[in-house]
């Protein structure tokens, strides 16, 4: 999108200048309004304060006129004349330096103020019948000695107290302003380097700088969580990866320095076990990956004991029994294959611990649907079951090759759930073993 050279150049301000500029520029708008209107105010209420002694001159002359007697001139105006309707002088002087719209203006009783020329003159007049009845327009005026000059040095006066006002008000907004982003320039430097752990200055205030100053310290403290988190999972990851590779190597190895048909038969059946252990490892360390960068699948109606039942139908015929109760249907928002993933990982976890029975449940549970995964295996100790849903975390006496899993279904199971708006918890079993509840909203 292109953008204007006017909008570029205010871009490239910084802002203090655009602060003082946008500040200066409203003042003196509004000091000009405030001149132009005083100016206005002062020369109306200098030129209205001659109307009195105009209109009670202009009721004693019109008196007069109407008698048919000449009008006296009074001390307080500078002249009164007597006209006709037509504008002639019929009092033997000089015409009046007025226009015919100034003219008509008088004669409809209005006062008129004649600036044209210097010094300024305010007149004032109405119509009188003489005792023929010849109208006649009688008029009384005063000159303002100085009006304007009075006017040209208010406005100059004026004007200069509004400039400095503005250049008082723009170095007031940029001390202002500087020292208000004095504390962002300390956050600024501070955050140059910032090693973990480490914390902004927060500015001894209650403003919006404190709080923006405890809102980056909240930002930096889920960095440093979140870059925590990151290097044990790649160190956990890394060892997890490096077992089944190892193993295979070492077989390997066995293999090519001994061989013996028997022996790598042996050898190939173990190398398969590691390969499928590591390649269960990668797709979980996968599915946390896309699940971490928010690689949600889209949310929609699942039946949740049909996907129960197919789960459970693939661990029949073990060692250990696979039972499923789901006497109603339920439905649940989330994705089937997500679903499926849970309950694999639930039931295969059960069935590793369990001695011989593994009971599946899906119940509802007012506005979640339910699933329970009990087994009648030795169960998860209290200072245990905050963190079987972490990743990598195994129980000191599951961290076998054959027992222990990856350390990785649990932590799926938590987050595909939680994603999805439900929850996951470990319990005790009626049989003595863990019971896995994991809940998902209901379709409605």
């Amino acid at each position: 999108m292109r953008v204007s050279p006017l909008r570029g150049w205010w871009r490239r301000r910084s802002l203090p200048a655009r602060i003082t500029m946008i500040t200066s520029s409203v003042t003196a708008l509004f000091l000009a309004l405030i001149v132009v209107g005083s100016t206005a105010v002062i020369g109306q209420v200098v030129v209205r304060s001659v109307d009195p002694d105009l209109q009670q001159a202009l009721l004693a002359a019109s008196s007069r006129v109407g008698e048919g007697l000449s009008p006296e001139q009074p001390n307080s105006v500078t002249s009164i004349r007597v006209l006709d309707t037509a504008g002639t002088p019929v009092d033997g002087q000089p015409a009046p330096q007025l226009s015919a719209a100034e003219l008509e203006r008088l004669r409809s009783g209005e006062l008129v103020l004649n600036s044209t020329y210097d010094p300024a003159r305010r007149w004032t007049g109405n119509v009188v019948p003489t005792p023929d009845g010849t109208p006649r327009l009688v008029l009384a005026a005063t000159d303002l000695v100085g009006f304007a000059a009075m006017l040209r040095s208010g406005l100059i006066l004026v004007s200069v107290s509004a400039v400095l006002a503005v250049a008082a008000v723009a170095v007031v907004t940029v001390l202002s302003v500087r020292g208000s982003l004095r504390s962002v320039r300390r956050m600024r430097n501070a955050s140059v380097g910032l090693p973990t752990g480490a914390r902004l200055p927060v500015p001894n205030t209650r403003d919006e700088l404190s709080a923006l100053a405890d809102s980056f310290n909240d930002l930096l403290a889920r960095r440093d969580e979140a870059v925590g988190r990151l290097r044990r999972f790649t160190g956990d990851a890394a060892h997890e990866l490096r077992s089944p590779v190892t193993s295979i190597r070492a077989q390997a190895e066995v293999a090519v320095l001994h061989p013996d048909p028997q022996h790598s038969m042996e050898v190939l059946e173990e190398v398969v076990r590691e390969t499928e252990r590591l390649t269960m490892l990668v797709e979980d360390l996968l599915a946390l990956a896309r699940s971490d960068a928010g690689d949600v699948r889209e949310t929609r109606a699942v039946a949740l004991p049909q996907i129960a039942r197919r789960v459970t139908d693939r661990h029949r015929g073990g060692r250990v029994r696979v039972v499923l109760y789901a006497p109603v249907a339920v439905s649940v928002l989330a994705d089937p294959v997500e679903v499926d993933r849970v309950l694999e990982n639930l039931v295969a976890n059960a069935v590793r611990h369990a001695r011989l029975l593994v009971r599946v449940t899906v119940l509802p549970f007012g506005r979640f649907g339910r699933l329970l995964v009990d087994d009648d295996g030795p169960g998860i100790e209290a200072e245990h079951r905050s963190q079987v849903f972490d990743r990598f975390y195994r129980l000191e006496g599951d961290r076998a090759r054959e027992t222990g899993g990856t350390g990785l279904g649990l932590a799926l199971v938590s987050e595909a759930v939680s994603r999805r708006g439900g929850s996951a918890s470990v319990h005790t079993a009626p049989e003595g073993g863990a019971r896995f509840q994991v809940t998902w909203p209901t379709a409605i």
